[in-house]
């Protein structure tokens, strides 16, 4: 992987950690992820003006990745109304890297070496570790909080390729950007309005400022990585994006006043493996 694809993607990780935060210090999760992809929404029609219309043979792909994002964000809120975020998020993130290297390697034919292999199988294998004592035992994780925590893993692999496929078909990585962010932002905001009606939007000027802060954040996070698609193997970006879990986990020790432990600090270790076996 390239040295400016590599700093850029870990860049977008660490936006990725601190969206995640705000998730947690935002209260109703449903409400901030609702007012976070109204940001997101927004962001991309406004850019979208600024950049070429995309081609047409990546306009199939752009709509199953808006159907697919949806996916993603209500099961992963169904997952964190049955489960600790510090257990949920891990697993949910964790496995998608494999699941994307095994699909990609067999969709895109992005065959990878055994060191990149290793890299890709220490991050995934140290993020999902992270929820094993994050907050309890992986064995005492409400079923339905394990069941959808494996579905956003499945939605977050099937993203991440759709949109490695569509963002090389567009001809402008951040034309498909603006596109992907508008389409799927509107789905979402239907949805809220069919589960809650009008008080979807009764929210407080907290909840509006950080969940906008986070919209921000995770746009810029997700350009960036749908740029990385076109540049590097998909598994690759993906693993790296991944290094946003021990970063969220580092902000919650410092800032908000979380455990470590020897446990979560070694997973964290095997990450940082992964992250240097990429560098090779």
């Amino acid at each position: 992987m390239d040295g400016i694809v590599f700093v850029t993607v870990l860049g977008a990780a660490a936006m990725h950690a601190t969206w995640n935060a705000l998730v947690k210090a935002g209260g109703d999760r449903f409400a901030f992820m609702l007012v976070l992809t109204l940001a997101e929404c927004a962001m991309g029609f406004a850019l979208a003006f600024f950049f070429p219309m995309i081609e047409a043979a990546a306009l199939p792909w752009l709509l199953l990745s808006g159907v697919l994002h949806v996916g993603y964000m209500l099961f992963l809120t169904e997952a964190y109304a049955h489960g600790d975020l510090a257990q949920v998020y891990p697993l949910a993130r964790g496995t998608a890297p494999l699941i994307v290297a095994l699909v990609g390697a067999l969709a895109l034919r992005e065959a990878l070496s055994a060191t990149k292999l290793a890299a890709v199988a220490c991050i995934g294998v140290g993020v999902v570790a992270l929820s094993l004592r994050g907050g309890g035992d992986l064995g005492r994780m409400p079923g339905r909080a394990v069941a959808f925590a494996l579905g956003t893993a499945c939605f977050t692999a099937a993203y991440t390729l759709v949109d490695a496929i569509g963002a090389r078909a567009s001809g402008s990585a951040s034309a498909y950007t603006c596109a992907m962010f508008a389409l799927s932002g509107a789905g979402l905001v239907a949805v809220g309005f069919l589960k809650r009606g009008a008080t979807v939007l009764s929210v407080d000027a907290r909840v509006w400022r950080l969940g906008a802060l986070a919209g921000a954040l995770s746009f810029l996070a997700y350009w960036a990585a749908i740029w990385a698609f076109t540049k590097a193997p998909v598994a690759l970006v993906a693993a790296l994006r991944e290094t946003s879990v021990p970063m969220a986990m580092l902000i919650g020790v410092v800032f908000l006043g979380e455990r470590g432990g020897a446990w979560r600090w070694g997973a964290a270790g095997l990450i940082a493996t992964g992250v240097a076996l990429m560098r090779l």
